[in-house]
């Protein structure tokens, strides 16, 4: 099977009303000093450079003097916001160093960069678009995987903390030809991540989409690979684009996992995997519930998309049941109902659907 790659830019989907309820409910939404819009009011923009000095396709936006300072004022009001729940005592300690704008993703992030002056430590969060198919990503990232993910709804605005890694093209790049690197972990970590981004059913993890967290352990270093693009939450109408492991950036990662792991380890792996997403989804089975009827009456994709996965994911699994969904969310959630082995109560069938899969 050739590797999909990129798909032309993607519609936003406005968030409705029951989505919101649900966002309020849950505590993501609160009242901002600032909108998305606020910050494309600025005067000019350069070229950011990266560490080797080529264009990193961001650019640096600069804000006439006063305007400028409302923004930054406001902009460091909504970090704390984000950070520690609205302490602001702690804002004369920062300051915006500069806001970054990116042309080319879908949702058009502006990212921030805020400076600890005491100490000169420095962080980032993101504004962006609102769009309710990413932000449907985001709480399933926060509800079925290993990551907590922190951001804040306000009217069509969204703002998201930074994730820390280092971005999947460099790590492949640079750290994977490294003598300390730790293969097999790194194998079985691709493998996991494979299989919880087609669980939930979370597309384009294209090694620029996905970051890899390094961390120490007493023996040998410990691999997690975390999203960071959530705006193909089951958008895409072709299967393949749910799985990490056919985008052609990705391939030295996953030549790494058939050089190391046999077929018999990597569904061990797997079976691990959703062995865990079910007891996260156990764990918040009410809140999971709520969220899937809001995807369920939600149109986060179109038509042609939809019906493109339902005939697709019907094929794989052998299971007529598709045939009964009629949104992506009904879609997504069948998906999930099958790889995990959900049976009775805990299963999500779409309406009209006895439960039997001949």
């Amino acid at each position: 099977m050739q590797p999909a790659e990129a798909q032309q830019r993607k519609k936003f989907f406005p968030i409705n009303r029951h989505f919101r309820e649900y966002l309020g409910q849950y505590h993501r939404t609160h009242p901002l000093p600032l909108l998305y819009e606020d910050l494309l009011k600025y005067e000019d923009s350069f070229p950011l450079l990266d560490r080797d000095g080529n264009d990193s396709l961001w650019q640096t936006l600069i804000y006439e003097q006063h305007l400028g300072r409302e923004l930054y004022d406001a902009l460091k009001r909504i970090y704390v916001l984000l950070r520690s729940g609205g302490d602001e005592s702690v804002l004369d300690n920062l300051y915006i160093d500069r806001v970054d704008f990116c042309t080319f993703g879908n949702t058009q992030p502006m990212r921030v960069r805020i400076v600890n002056q005491y100490n000169d430590n420095h962080d980032y969060f993101y504004v962006k678009k609102a769009d309710a198919s990413r932000i449907y990503g985001l709480e399933l990232e926060q509800l079925l995987s290993p990551n907590d993910i922190n951001f804040i709804v306000h009217q069509d605005t969204l703002i998201e903390e930074h994730i820390i890694g280092l971005p999947g093209d460099d790590f492949i790049r640079e750290y994977l030809p490294k003598e300390d690197l730790h293969s097999v972990r790194l194998a079985k970590e691709f493998i996991k991540f494979n299989e919880r981004c087609f669980v939930r059913l979370l597309g384009d993890m294209r090694a620029y989409n996905y970051v890899v967290q390094v961390s120490p352990d007493f023996d040998q270093n410990q691999y997690r690979v975390r999203a960071i693009d959530f705006d193909q939450q089951c958008y895409e109408g072709r299967r393949s684009l749910y799985l990490p492991q056919f985008f052609k950036n990705n391939r030295p990662v996953v030549e790494l996992c058939s050089e190391l792991i046999n077929l018999e380890t990597s569904r061990q792996y797997q079976r691990e995997e959703r062995s865990l997403i079910t007891r996260r989804l156990n764990f918040a089975f009410a809140r999971i519930q709520q969220l899937r009827d809001c995807m369920c009456l939600d149109q986060i994709s179109s038509d042609e998309k939809m019906k493109q996965l339902r005939d697709e994911l019907a094929q794989m699994h052998q299971d007529h049941r598709f045939y009964f969904c009629h949104s992506m969310g009904d879609i997504t959630f069948l998906n999930l109902t099958i790889t995990l082995g959900l049976t009775g109560s805990e299963a999500f069938l779409p309406e009209g659907c006895n439960g039997s899969h001949r």
